[in-house]
């Protein structure tokens, strides 16, 4: 199910949280949602999951309006907030039962839906157990079971690992790469790495508008512009390389990489590429090259330069 927003803004007094803000997430799409704290993650979430009114602007979910039908919507949607609230003097079982009853689940439906999300998320030893015994990554199991039992088409997930360990943080983020092949899914996370490892699309958002829209290396490359090389040259004097090397028509600028070694970063002019010029010249002064590897933005570069202003 598609979810579609349009010109969306929500305003706190004199400070507007969301300004303006346009973006679609295609069914079966794992959509990233980055921002520095303050940006409007949080509250787009809170709007797409009806639990916010708009000052402007629409949200559908499929062919659903979520200011015109909220009920019919929220019957589409399971939401993680990013608290987690559970009754954590329930047992596991219970508290499923629960929103399972809460969520209008025909009474016969209801014990296969439970079998099925405490094998889903990985709670079969853990069932019997109140909820306040459980460990942080297994409360955060509970959340996503809550989530899913009304079998929702779309997910959203708002800091799903926080508080985790590395342990538990990768088998939350299997689970939610499992879940994400049938389901539309929303996540917002801190951690760039696990959203880079998860998301088929990452947007990030700062001051309420979108900065940044693509998939992980798209938005490298964008961020990157000109061609960066770490090259290791060998079989010449250190100073001749870089001089030869900064003397090439395609090459902007040169960098010492390493102090001690012939380990340069060969940085090309706008729109061209240097590798073809470095192989020819090595091979006219008999130099051989040791290494030769692209220099790659990383995503937390981009994102400061993107949330930067």
């Amino acid at each position: 199910m598609d979810i579609k927003l349009e010109n969306v803004t929500k305003i706190y007094g004199i400070q507007k949280a969301v300004d303006n803000l346009s973006f679609e997430v295609k069914t079966g799409e794992i959509l990233g949602f980055l921002g520095p704290n303050g940006a409007g993650k949080t509250t787009t979430m809170k709007a797409i999951s009806c639990y916010l009114d708009l000052n402007h602007g629409e949200i559908k979910v499929g062919d659903m309006s979520v200011t015109k039908n909220p009920e019919k919507v929220k019957r589409h949607i399971g939401y993680l907030p990013e608290n987690n609230p559970l009754y954590i003097d329930m047992t596991i079982i219970d508290y499923l039962r629960f929103v399972a009853q809460l969520q209008g689940i025909p009474a016969p439906m209801v014990n296969n839906r439970i079998y099925e999300m405490i094998q889903v998320c990985g709670l079969k030893g853990e069932k019997h157990k109140k909820i306040r015994e459980l460990s942080k990554g297994y409360k955060q199991r509970v959340g996503l079971a809550q989530a899913l039992i009304h079998d929702p088409e779309v997910l959203i997930l708002d800091e799903p690992t926080t508080g985790l360990d590395p342990n538990q943080i990768v088998e939350i983020r299997e689970l939610i790469k499992k879940i994400g092949k049938e389901k539309t899914v929303i996540l917002s996370s801190h951690i760039l790495a696990e959203v880079e490892a998860t998301c088929d699309r990452i947007l990030i958002i700062n001051k309420g508008k979108i900065v940044a829209d693509g998939t992980s290396e798209e938005l490298r490359k964008q961020a990157q512009g000109e061609e960066i090389l770490k090259i290791e040259i060998l079989g010449g004097d250190r100073n001749e390389i870089y001089r030869s090397l900064q003397a090439l028509d395609t090459v902007r600028l040169v960098d010492f990489s390493d102090q001690e070694e012939n380990i340069f970063e060969v940085e090309s002019k706008k729109g061209m590429q240097s590798a073809k010029n470095i192989f020819n010249l090595c091979a006219e002064r008999n130099w051989y090259i040791g290494q030769l590897t692209p220099v790659e933005t990383k995503l937390e570069d981009v994102f400061r330069e993107v949330t930067s202003n």
